[in-house]
């Protein structure tokens, strides 16, 4: 049980609440914030004298429109619905998990004017696996996540479809077997709900996530890889790298010593004075995106953190302040650079996978003993080739781009959310890239027996022959390569 709390919140706690199905709940700590903050609000509501933005009028460019108290929770209920257009494909269950999470994370602050049981809602959705279905296309990233929070809030107000015990239905239905009321939506809570950036930061988190287990597994990959292409050790080496003594390059070169150690191969006399840049130049490359990756993280663990609606509310300063949390620009470029980033984990790979198929060192022309009547390991290099190709147009940065909206008043705005979609398309692409190569490199390594790669590597390609052989002639690569990629869900090989 994992409790939410003021405490900060790491990436590393996200991954064992989700890894290990831990449920949630509200600290007291939480309970008295949200509390006191509605109870400020309720009584601010009846003598402030002046509209407030969202709490007693209309929303963007319909800010100068108040509203009647008697209407006012009608009108959260109108924002919800209303902004409900999303579009495209779905976002994938356990990205909206993260999404209910940090919801409720960020409301918990006491900043923000929801009701309890509107918080305890969305944490109910998590424990028992309610998944609202929100769609990837329609936000801006400025006012918050606007179109897919809208989606992932209808089921609060027994609106809208979820995904409940691997089927999609009415939320309504659900919320009839679970014996839950809908919830009427006070003053300021729809957009509470709607302003925000969990619709961005859950596929940052999940990326990140993803993105530090595939950064390890290129450096298993990579030095399987050095030692069937016969490479030296010298580029490793620490000396070179305190010359320039970036963390992540630094990181990787000590990595490859560990990896390599007690290997036949790497300590056998090289007749090649250097190897191409795809093999020397990994602690560049390795370590630049393992900087990325820390830098990105960093910025994350911050906006997990935080509270991103808007007005903001300060009970103790009796202040309630219209200001700009939701935007999504701090976060929209480092998303940006992390795909930038991660692209590049691919292409290096995809280049050692072709030096692997070329011909040299030894090594048979596409990895097996008879080319020309069988084309061996071939294509799978076009494959990887064209998703690297692929992953140079999803790197165009989506948080250089802006169109107006709301009438021109919002008109700036980060387009984080075509950051975040592209970026996990970027990711997965990266870890197919990388099971490509596993699988060169493991077939590649075969041909330099009787000499072995160190004890480590051994295991893991020990492990890996279990579930892809070794291809003596042509076969259905699409099966085996599919294979290969889900070999790289195993975390205990990186470890």
């Amino acid at each position: 049980m994992h409790q939410i709390s003021h405490a900060r919140l790491s990436l590393e706690d996200i991954k064992a609440i989700i890894d290990n199905g831990e449920k949630l709940t509200l600290s007291q700590e939480a309970v008295d914030a949200i509390v006191k903050c509605r109870q400020y609000l309720d009584h601010k509501m009846e003598d402030i004298g002046r509209p407030v933005y969202g709490v007693t009028t209309g929303f963007g460019s319909l800010y100068n429109v108040t509203i009647p108290k008697e209407d006012l929770s009608q009108l959260q209920h109108n924002l919800v619905m209303s902004h409900a257009c999303g579009a495209g494909d779905k976002v994938r269950p356990e990205i909206v998990k993260l999404m209910l999470f940090l919801k409720a994370q960020s409301l918990s602050y006491g900043h923000s004017g929801v009701q309890l049981v509107t918080v305890q809602r969305l944490i109910d959705m998590f424990n028992n696996d309610i998944l609202p279905v929100v769609y990837q296309q329609g936000s801006l990233g400025a006012s918050g996540d606007l179109a897919p929070l809208a989606h992932m809030s209808l089921p609060l107000i027994g609106l809208g479809e979820v995904l409940y015990k691997g089927k999609v239905r009415p939320s309504a239905e659900v919320w009839k077997e679970m014996g839950w009321e809908p919830i009427r939506l006070q003053s300021k809570e729809g957009l509470a709900l709607l302003n925000g950036t969990q619709f961005m930061s859950a596929h940052a988190v999940w990326s990140i996530l993803k993105s530090m287990r595939l950064s390890a597994w290129a450096d298993v990959i990579g030095a399987i890889s050095l030692d069937a292409y016969d490479g030296r050790i010298e580029p490793f080496l620490p000396l070179t790298h305190h010359l320039r003594p970036h963390k992540g390059q630094i990181a990787t070169g000590e990595r490859f010593m560990e990896l390599l150690e007690g290997s036949e191969l790497i300590r056998r006399p090289k007749t090649h004075v250097q190897d191409p840049y795809s093999f020397r130049c990994i602690p560049q490359v390795h370590g630049a995106v393992k900087d990325n990756i820390m830098y990105v993280k960093s910025v994350l663990e911050n906006e997990i953190n935080s509270a991103t609606d808007n007005p903001n509310i300060f009970p103790d300063e009796d202040m309630v302040i219209s200001a700009g949390n939701f935007h999504g620009e701090p976060i929209a470029i480092p998303m940006d650079s992390l795909a930038i980033a991660m692209s590049e984990l691919a292409s290096i790979s995809e280049r050692r996978t072709f030096q692997l198929i070329d011909g040299l060192r030894g090594l048979p022309k596409y990895l097996v003993a008879a080319p020309g009547l069988n084309s061996g390991f071939m294509i799978p290099q076009y494959t990887a080739a064209s998703i690297v190709s692929q992953n140079k147009g999803l790197c165009w940065p989506a948080s250089c781009d802006s169109i107006p909206s709301s009438q021109g008043q919002e008109d700036h705005v980060s387009m984080g959310s075509n950051a975040a979609t592209k970026l996990v398309r970027v990711v997965d692409n990266v870890e197919t890239v990388l099971g490509i190569e596993l699988f060169n490199a493991v077939q590649a390594i075969e041909f330099r027996r009787p000499l072995h790669t160190s004890p480590r590597l051994e295991k893991v390609m020990a492990d890996y022959r279990k579930v892809v052989p070794f291809v003596d002639t042509d076969t259905y690569m699409h099966p085996l390569i599919e294979k290969s990629v889900q070999f790289l869900r195993n975390e205990q090989y990186i470890n």
